[in-house]
């Protein structure tokens, strides 16, 4: 990169991509508003709502930040309040906007096409992040060349009574944990609010929600396209004003969002899992094989059969969402690959054919021994389940290859 790893004198280049360069430029106002002609280098973005106790103190250390960077920068305060916040706002230089819906992750969305910055910072406005640590998160952007830069509460300081005791030890290590496992984006605190993103690698996100779980879609999206995320420590402030956060329903957004978009954990491996328990049940129980002097009989092969099923109707659920949906997370298991990369509707048809054929094959030669003996002798239970079983999964075949079909307009 142009600029020196550790240069905290930040400034606009046009000989780099980088939106900054290692050299200062004082002649250059320190906040300019929507109508100014200078192209600021830093846009803050600002969700509000009813924030009049902390926005002041907001800015003012925003201003701050840019002062000591020696960049020109603009505040985007995007509000929903009811108090005095955008008065605030305005009063001291703020650029102030009104999104035409409701909602955090929206009111970014709408702020970020007003942003005119090549590096976006993204807090909240109840003072519970100090702007004032921005050249550290800027610093780590250079030294890294990354494309995000998280704010990492968990792994820096959490001041007393700034974050409850549930979200500090238990929501948002377990939220940051499944982010990590279902996206491999590696962070420590993935829903930090303090964030600074390219505008280049902002535009390269499809980011959609309106709610809480925005902070999860980002990294989700980034981690996804291969973007370079990186964090530092940060303090973490108690907050002015009053909490707007639910930490349940918030909560859950986050998770059921991370869920429906990565149909591979959601559908395909409990799928896979089901399918060997099923089919493993039920070889020991038509064989009779003894575990440890217990025998496997027909009440181990009915629930085999039963988890063969059930694992079927699961892990069709995962390669249907991913042929009807767009996920952000594709289902990365060999076998939902292989079948859809594969998958036709005539294969898909000649499969079922063929598990039907087996299973009616067998239930044929059962029935056949039945009469021969004259109606005594009744057929092998064990041969009924796992004949039915394969006849079962082959009509679920046919159907779902035909629903396929439609889905992928094929």
């Amino acid at each position: 990169m142009d600029s020196e790893p550790t240069s905290r004198r930040l400034q606009p280049s046009v000989s780099d991509n980088t939106g900054y360069s290692g050299e200062s430029n004082r002649n250059q106002p320190t906040l300019v508003g929507a109508d100014d002609d200078i192209q600021p280098v830093v846009s803050f973005v600002l969700p509000t709502m009813n924030e009049e106790a902390g926005i002041k103190e907001c800015i003012q250390r925003a201003t701050r930040a840019l002062e000591e960077l020696e960049v020109t920068g603009e505040i985007i305060v995007s509000d929903d309040s009811t108090d005095a916040t955008p008065e605030i706002a305005r009063a001291m230089g703020a650029v102030v906007v009104e999104p035409d819906a409701p909602g955090y992750g929206y009111a970014y969305r709408y702020a970020f096409n007003t942003a005119r910055g090549e590096l976006i910072v993204m807090g909240d406005g109840d003072t519970t992040y100090n702007f004032e640590e921005l050249p550290k998160l800027l610093n780590r952007l250079s030294e890294t060349d990354a494309d995000i830069v998280l704010g990492s509460r968990l792994a820096g300081e959490i001041k007393d009574g700034a974050m409850p005791p549930l979200h500090k030890y238990i929501g948002n290590p377990l939220l940051t944990w499944f982010l990590n496992t279902f996206y491999d984006a590696g962070v420590s605190d993935a829903h930090s609010g303090f964030r600074v993103v390219r505008k280049e690698a902002l535009e390269r996100l499809e980011l959609e929600s309106d709610g809480m779980e925005f902070a999860s879609e980002m990294i989700m999206d980034a981690a996804s396209k291969g973007l370079t995320i990186e964090e530092v420590p940060i303090t973490y402030h108690e907050r002015e004003g009053e909490a707007t956060l639910e930490s349940f329903t918030d909560g859950w957004r986050h998770v059921k969002f991370m869920l429906v978009n990565s149909p591979g954990y959601l559908f395909s491996l409990p799928g896979i899992v089901l399918g060997i328990i099923g089919s493993l049940i039920m070889g020991l129980g038509y064989t009779g094989t003894s575990v440890a002097g217990q025998p496997f009989g027909i009440h181990s092969l009915i629930a085999g059969s039963l988890l063969t099923l059930l694992s079927y109707h699961i892990g069709s659920f995962g390669l249907l969402s991913e042929i009807s949906s767009d996920p952000i997370q594709e289902s990365r298991d060999p076998i939902t690959k292989w079948v859809r990369q594969h998958f036709t509707l005539e294969r898909g048809i000649l499969v079922g054919v063929g598990l039907i054929s087996i299973g009616s094959l067998m239930v044929g030669i059962f029935l056949s021994r039945w009469i021969q003996s004259g109606f005594i002798v009744l057929p092998p239970l064990r041969g009924d389940i796992v004949a039915f079983t394969l006849i079962v999964v082959g009509i679920q075949t046919i159907f779902g290859s035909f629903f396929m079909s439609i889905l992928s307009n094929e």
